[in-house]
C-alpha cells in the first residue's frame, strides 16, 4: 500500500512539474530590453524644449530626447526614437510600440490606467501665453472666457482638455502643426495661448518682445512631468532610480542648462 502511494505521490508530481514550468513568470520588459539591446522610446518631436523632429532629417533633439540618451546609456542599449502624436500617444502605448514615452508628458489619470509613471521630474501647470501687449488682458480664467476671445491649441493632449474643461464662452480654435503654432499666435490668428508653464517661458524666451508668458510662477493649475512606462515594475524601478540619481549627481541640472536656461 505504501509503495503505490508513493508512485501515486511521484506520478503527482511528474504531472505537476511541466504545469509548473508552463505557469512560470515571463521575463520582465527590462530583461527584453536588455537581451534586444535596444530602448524603444516615443515622442512627439512637436513640443519644444522637450522634444523636436527636424523635418529636413527626421532628427530628433531636445531636453527629454537628451535625457533619454542619458537612460540609455545607463541600461547599457540604443535608443530607438519611435515617433508618435499626441491625439495617437495613447493608442500606440497600448499597443506596446515602444517602452516609455519620453518628451514633455503629463501625468494623468488616464495615462496612469495604462502604465507606469516615473517618479515627476518636473512641477508645473498650465498657464496662458499672449502677444506682450495683451498680457494684461488675460491674467484670470474669466478674463478669457469671453466670445470676444480666440485660444489656440493644439489637438488631443492635456491642452486642448484644459481649453474644453474651463472655456465656454471663448473660442477654441484648434491647430494641428503644434511646431508652428506660436508662430500663429505671434501673427494675430488667435489671442492666446494656454500650454505648460515651462513651455510659455521657452517660446518667451524665443520671442522676445512679441510674446510674453503670463504669470508662469502662478499657474491655473497643478501638473507634473514624469516618463510613462510600460506596466513593468522592473522596468520603472530602473527609471526610476536612474533619475534619481541623474538629479542627485547634477547630470540632470546640466541638461536642463543647456535647455532651459
Amino acid at each position: 500500500m505504501f509503495l503505490k502511494l508513493g508512485l501515486s505521490a511521484l506520478a503527482l508530481c511528474g504531472w505537476m512539474l511541466p504545469a509548473l514550468a508552463q505557469q512560470a513568470p515571463p521575463a520582465s520588459r527590462l530583461d527584453a530590453i536588455i537581451a534586444a539591446g535596444v530602448l524603444k522610446v516615443g515622442s512627439t518631436g512637436d513640443y519644444k524644449p522637450f522634444t523636436f523632429k527636424d523635418p529636413a532629417t527626421g532628427s530628433f533633439s531636445g531636453f527629454d530626447i537628451d535625457l533619454a540618451q542619458s537612460l540609455g546609456a545607463a541600461l547599457g542599449v540604443k535608443v530607438e526614437i519611435v515617433p508618435t502624436a499626441w491625439p495617437t500617444l495613447m493608442k500606440q502605448f497600448e499597443a506596446g510600440d515602444f517602452d516609455v514615452a519620453m518628451g514633455g508628458v503629463s501625468i494623468t489619470f488616464d495615462r496612469q490606467k495604462k502604465g507606469l509613471f516615473s517618479i515627476p521630474y518636473m512641477h508645473e501647470g498650465k498657464t496662458p501665453i499672449a502677444r506682450c501687449g495683451d498680457v494684461a488682458k488675460f491674467a484670470a480664467l474669466a478674463d478669457i472666457d469671453k466670445s470676444s476671445v480666440k485660444v489656440i491649441t493644439n489637438p488631443g493632449g492635456t491642452n486642448e482638455k484644459f481649453d474644453r474643461s474651463n472655456f465656454k464662452a471663448a473660442e477654441i480654435v484648434v491647430f494641428q502643426d503644434n511646431t508652428k503654432i506660436f508662430e500663429e499666435l505671434a501673427a494675430g490668428k488667435a489671442d492666446l495661448m494656454i500650454t505648460d508653464a515651462s513651455e510659455t517661458r521657452y517660446q518667451q524666451k524665443l520671442h522676445p518682445g512679441v510674446l510674453c508668458a503670463i504669470h508662469p510662477d502662478q499657474p491655473f493649475d497643478f501638473a507634473e512631468k514624469a516618463y510613462w512606462v510600460q506596466r513593468d515594475g522592473a522596468l520603472k524601478a530602473f527609471v526610476d532610480q536612474w533619475l534619481h540619481q541623474a538629479i542627485e549627481n547634477g547630470a540632470y541640472g546640466a541638461i536642463y542648462a543647456k535647455w532651459f536656461d
